[in-house]
This record gives C-alpha cells, sequence and structure tokens, in this order.
C-alpha cells in the first residue's frame, strides 16, 4: 500500500496523476512507507454540488426509519470486514484494545443510532419539535415547531486518533437527518477511514452522493461552503479559531461545530484514601486514561487533582500499575499493551509539549523523555528510530495555579498532577482548564459529589462520578456514548457532536410554522384538532395501516355514571381516595363539587366505549401519553369519547406499525373531561393477507 491513497468523489474512486507533489505516510511502529497522500487536480467544488444534487435527492427519498434502517446494514457490512480494519489499524499505532475503541466504537454508534432513529423519530421527514401553540381562541390558527433537513452537505474534518470512531460519530447523525458527508481525514491515518469508507461503498448499500472522501487537503474548502452546509471539526482550538473566522461561517451562515483542545480533570475526594475502593477505581482509570491510545484522545484525564495528603499514594499506585500492566511496544507484538503516537511529528509535539510542562514548574515522577526500550514486532526489545513511541509520563506542580498546568496540552500518554486543600479550591482548579470535555470525580460520599458537581458543571459537558458502587459498570471517564453529549463548553469547542437525537437536530432547521389545523396536518403528516375527519360508519380498529388515514375518526354513544359505579370501582381496586368516597371532605377540596368518579374509571370506560373487539388489524393497546385529567364528573353525568387517528408510523422491519390516536372525554355539557393519547400496534395488510414473498 504505497501508492497515492485514492479519495472517493462524485460516486468514483480518484486518485493524482503520477508525480504529484504528495505527503508520505508512515508505519508509527517502525517508520516503513504505507501511503502517500494528495489531492493535486481534485475538483472539491464539484464534489460538494454532487453532495447537493444527487446526495440530497437520495437522502429525501427515504424517511427517517429508512435512513435508520441502512444505518445498520452499514453497521453489518463494516462488522464483517472488520479484521480488515484491525490489521490496518495496527500501523497506525493501535494496539488490538485501542482498534476495538475505535472500530467496534464506530460501528457501536451506527447500531445506536439505528435504533434510536426506529424508536424516537416519526417515519416520515420532518420532526415536531414541542406542543401545539394555541394562536387563537377558537382553534382555527395555531403555531408548531418543527424540524427539517438542511439543503446542503456535511464536511467532516477529523483527526487522527479516530480515524473510524471519529468519521462515524458524524456520519450517523447527519445520515439520519437526511444529509449527505464529505469526510476529510487527518492525513497520518487516513488510510484506515479510506479502508472503512470502502467497505460501505463495496457493500452497495450507500445511496449515490451521500458519502463521499477526500484524502488529502482541503486547502479552498470554505470558498466553496454556502448556506445550509455544516463543518464539523475535531482538532486544535488555534485551528478551530482560525477556521471560525472565515467569511462562511462570519457571513456566509455555514453551520461550524468544533470539539478542540481539553484539559480534562480527575478528582480524588478526600474520602477517597489509599484503603479504599474509590482510590483504586481512580488510579485504574488513570492509567487506562494514560495509555489507551497511547494517551491520543481527546478525553483523556491531563490534569489529575488529588487531596494534599494523597499525592504520594497517589504516584506509587499509579507506578505500580504501570509497572505491572504496561507493555510498550510494536502492537503486532504479543504481549504489547501501548503502543506508539501516530507519527514521529506527534512524537516529537508531545515531548515539546512535556518540556513546556517542565519549564512551567512540572516534576517528571514517573517515566522519562528519553526514547524507550520497546518490544518489537518479533517479540525482542530494543529502540526503534523510526517509531513515534513515548513512555508514560506523569508530572507534579507544587503550584497547582501554574498557567501552563492548565492550558498546555501535552496529546499523548501525559498527565499533571496537582493537589488541593479543600473541595472550592479543587472546583476552582477544574475550572482554570478554560471549558473541557469531561471531568470526573472519585467519591462516595454524596455531599463532596453534589458540591464538585454543582460548581463544575458549567465548564464541563460530561461529568462521571465513579465509586464503588458503579466502577465495575461504568464506561470510564475516556468514552463518548453516543447517546450522551460529547462535546464541551470554551476552550473545549462548544460543539455537542453526539447526544443522541440532539445530533441528528443539529442537521436540521427549527422553523415556526404558523398555519390552520387542516395546514398544519398537511405539512406534518400529524392531525391537529379542528382538521378534517372521517366517520364513514366503518370502524377505525377495521382498518389496516394500508386503509387507515390520518383524521380517521369514531365517536362513542355516552355512559351515565352512577355513586354505585363509582363506589364498585372503589372497592374493585382498593382505590378509596376520599374524593370518591366522602361526599363532606370531597365538597370541602377546592377541585371537586362533592364525591367524583375516579379518572381511571373514566378512562376504563371510554375504552369501553370506543374499542371494536372483534379480532382484526389492531394488534395491540401499549400505552397511554399525555394523560389530563381537566373537568371532575359527577354522580349522574355522562361522558362519551371522540378517538382519531393521530399519527401513523409503520415500522420497516415489522408487519405492523404504530397508530396514536387522539383521545377525549367529554361530558353531556360538552365539556371536556379528559385528553391523551392511546398507542395501539396495527398490522400493514388486511386481516387474512399475507406478506408478499
Amino acid at each position: 500500500m504505497t501508492e497515492y491513497l485514492p479519495s472517493y468523489v462524485e460516486g468514483a474512486w480518484w486518485t493524482p496523476s503520477a508525480g504529484s507533489p504528495s505527503t508520505e505516510v508512515r508505519d508509527a511502529s517502525t517508520g516503513e512507507l504505507v501511503t502517500r497522500v494528495s489531492t493535486t487536480g481534485l475538483d472539491l467544488a464539484a464534489a460538494l454540488v454532487h453532495a447537493r444534487t444527487v446526495g440530497q435527492a437520495s437522502l429525501a427519498a427515504l424517511t427517517f426509519h429508512q435512513r435508520a434502517v441502512l444505518l445498520k446494514q452499514f453497521a453489518l457490512a463494516l462488522t464483517a470486514r472488520k479484521d480488515e480494519l484491525y490489521a490496518l489499524s495496527a500501523r497506525t499505532g493501535a494496539t488490538a484494545a485501542d482498534s476495538w475503541v475505535d472500530i467496534d466504537g464506530g460501528i457501536g454508534v451506527l447500531f445506536s443510532y439505528s435504533g434510536k432513529g426506529r424508536r424516537e423519530l416519526p417515519n416520515g421527514t420532518v420532526r415536531i419539535d414541542g406542543p401545539v401553540e394555541p394562536l387563537s381562541k377558537d382553534g382555527s390558527f395555531l403555531g408548531r415547531h418543527v424540524h427539517t433537513t438542511l439543503p446542503g452537505v456535511t464536511v467532516q474534518i477529523n483527526a487522527f486518533n479516530f480515524p473510524v470512531w471519529g468519521a462515524l460519530e458524524k456520519f450517523a447523525p447527519a445520515f439520519l437527518a437526511g444529509m449527505p458527508t464529505l469526510i476529510k481525514p487527518a492525513t497520518p491515518t487516513g488510510y484506515l477511514a479510506e479502508a472503512m469508507v470502502r467497505i460501505l461503498i463495496e457493500s452497495g448499500l450507500v445511496p449515490e452522493g451521500t458519502l463521499q472522501l477526500v484524502s488529502g487537503s482541503v486547502p479552498d474548502l470554505f470558498d466553496h461552503l454556502l448556506l445550509g452546509d455544516i463543518v464539523g471539526f475535531t482538532g486544535s482550538a488555534s485551528t478551530a479559531e482560525s477556521l471560525r473566522r472565515s467569511a462562511a461561517v462570519q457571513t456566509g451562515g455555514v453551520r461550524f461545530t468544533a470539539e478542540t483542545d481539553s484539559i480534562n480533570a480527575s478528582v480524588l475526594g478526600t474520602d477517597a484514601t489509599v484503603d479504599t475502593p474509590e482510590f483504586d477505581a481512580y488510579v485504574r482509570q488513570l492509567v487506562t486514561e494514560m495509555t489507551t491510545k497511547a494517551g491520543q484522545k481527546c478525553t483523556a484525564i491531563r490534569r489529575v487533582i488529588v487531596p494534599e495528603g494523597s499525592a504520594d499514594a497517589v504516584i506509587d499506585a499509579v507506578r505500580t500499575r504501570l509497572a505491572e500492566r504496561t507493555v510498550l511496544g510494536d502492537p503486532r507484538a504479543e504481549g504489547v499493551t501501548m503502543g506508539p503516537l501516530a507519527s514521529l511529528t506527534q512524537r516529537d509535539e508531545v515531548l515539546r509539549q512535556v518540556a513546556a510542562l517542565q519549564d512551567a514548574g512540572g516534576r517528571i515522577v514517573i517515566g522519562t523523555t528519553a526514547t524507550p526500550e520497546v518490544r518489537r514486532a518479533d517479540g525482542t526489545t530494543g529502540q526503534i528510530s523510526e517509531g513515534a513511541f513515548v513512555a508514560p509520563i506523569l508530572l507534579r506542580f507544587d503550584d497547582a495555579e501554574a498557567d501552563a498546568v492548565h492550558g498546555v496540552e501535552a496529546f499523548g500518554p501525559v498527565a499533571s498532577m496537582l493537589t488541593y486543600a479543600t473541595i472550592a479550591e479543587a472546583a476552582g482548579l477544574v475550572a482554570r482548564g478554560g471549558g473541557s470535555l469531561v471531568t470526573s470525580i472519585a467519591t462516595h460520599d454524596p455531599a463532596q459529589a453534589v458540591a464538585l458537581a454543582t460548581r463544575i458543571a458549567p465548564f464541563n459537558g460530561r461529568l462521571l462520578v465513579l465509586d464503588r458502587d458503579d466502577a465495575r459498570s461504568s464506561t470510564g471517564h475516556g468514552s463518548p456514548l453516543p447517546n450522551l453529549v460529547h462535546g464541551g463548553p470554551g476552550r473545549a469547542g462548544g460543539g455537542e457532536e453526539l447526544g443522541g437525537i440532539r445530533a441528528v437536530l443539529h442537521h436540521m432547521q427549527r422553523t415556526a410554522v404558523q398555519g390552520s389545523p387542516e395546514m398544519l396536518t398537511a405539512l406534518t403528516g400529524v392531525w391537529h384538532t379542528g382538521a378534517a375527519v372521517r366517520s364513514d360508519g366503518r370502524h377505525p380498529f377495521r382498518r389496516s395501516l394500508a386503509e387507515l388515514r390520518v383524521g380517521d375518526q369514531v365517536a362513542s354513544g355516552s355512559r351515565t355514571v352512577t355513586l354505585d359505579d363509582i363506589e364498585t370501582f372503589a372497592r374493585f381496586t382498593g382505590d378509596t381516595f376520599y374524593a370518591h368516597m366522602d361526599e363532606a371532605a370531597a365538597a370541602a377540596n377546592p377541585f371537586f363539587p362533592g364525591r367524583v368518579a375516579h379518572g381511571y374509571l373514566l378512562v376504563s370506560w371510554a375504552a369501553g366505549l370506543f374499542v371494536d373487539p372483534e379480532p382484526g388489524p389492531v394488534l395491540a393497546n401499549y400505552g397511554l401519553e399525555d394523560l389530563r385529567f381537566v373537568t371532575p364528573v359527577s354522580p349522574g353525568d355522562e361522558i362519551r369519547v371522540e378517538l382519531t387517528a393521530k399519527q401513523i408510523t409503520p415500522r420497516e422491519t415489522d408487519d405492523y406499525g404504530e397508530v396514536r390516536w387522539d383521545a377525549v372525554i367529554r361530558n353531556q355539557r360538552d365539556e371536556t373531561v379528559a385528553t391523551y393519547d392511546v398507542l395501539t400496534l396495527v398490522s400493514k395488510r388486511p386481516q387474512g393477507e399475507t406478506a408478499p414473498v
């Protein structure tokens, strides 16, 4: 693999002409040439147009659920060939455990968003945000917030440390939202990103124009971006600031999100003394964060903040655990647990930053900046002059307020220890980082956890409270999860790349839409009170999903509530609350005129009033949502119910779907008694009709 690394643009693989100027990419352990990278002659503008036209059209033809199903299929395609990715990942310096975090972690993001898309989004292309806003007394004018897909392309500018996960954690929510993606991986590990994209393209599953790859530099990228495009950047804070100042972002309306430098902290509570499970968990976590991916993680622990009396014990325990658990060397050698940095350039940069920390008062108490002895691929031990190896280093600062320790990040297996006297002081040290992706707290004292969390939450995107109860199950300080926010304020970039459906909405426009119930029903696919209904004598429960339409309605007859009904229900259920059983006490209550019917009696009767009992397309009732009791019902009152098909959501991979029904119970005075949504599972086909083979 020494030829030019290909790009994938406009539906085809592309490589530069022979002799084009290029950057060499070398094996992180041995220095062997892996490939060359160049974009000389690549038409980036055309690639962006291809995404905005062909890619947008491909995704617009799919619903959220159809896109979600494809994400799962992408994950399965990568899983089937992940051994190829693992083999290449070793050349980047990643051990098998490191590769699992990157490769399987990225595949896991696809699975996660596939599931969330089908559970939390409608089977359509518009997502409603929030409740209806009534804008007129008679209900003829309403407001609603909706999310619709942005019309452009999502451009990823990724870091070198996670070439698979870093691409997929941005791609999955963008694809689910309906936006095509162009991936620009970092040069030192771009060949692994290229292999991942190649597997997806060769699967034949990727809709045309929805995924492109540029292997190499993109110096004029921002000249070609338009309103509706998004740039998702991962890298240094200085580079992010430079990109953020571009005209495309400042005045052109291009959305720019960044995940950047983060001087993350881990705080040891004062109760977590050397004889506690919290102390052990803290040390294990610190060593893991220093050595996983050779410390090349945006979420790694950079500041080790411990009580004044615990510093020596922490240093001794970390030294012991490193000696017992860490074998530095070529990831392809048996027994190696920590590999090199991604490149010689990265190694030199880490050592330069260590020197800056030393100049600011840091003393190396574990490790050395000297070229380390490492295990070679053949099992022998010695130095590898072309390998990008750095041994784990822990520095100690006597001056916890030194500016450098809160501002200089050595992006490798390096952490700095600071001590504190009070919880308020520890919180102040965390805040000195200027905004972080994550801070962890090791304590079994809820009071300490609360005192720290309330002070430091505004400076972090994520907090982990580590103690004896969750140490075994915790995913760890440095593990972003697709269902939780990954991002942080201030120096960390201010973005939220993950966070479940929140990340999907980053790729959509939130718009307030005003109109009549009929118009909002047409725009959203969800029935609004006041819109047209269909009540033709055929019960909606007799209609399969193929026949049912939003607005189909059944209006029941009436039923009179008697005092005997109320008392029978009370005895049968055991709910003898005084409002149902004691006339004087109920009348003294400001909400009731006297004894009233149970709310759940009314809901139960409503089901009896609207249900069609025969077997048929309706398979099951699986819940109620947004139940509100509005008007009390006294003995002698009558109730009736209107049930209207509100939203129809077929399931892509099943023979049934979900129907949400708008239920309204009214009394004889036409007052609203209760409102709620009924959820049912309904067959896609009429009774007796089988699925096509």
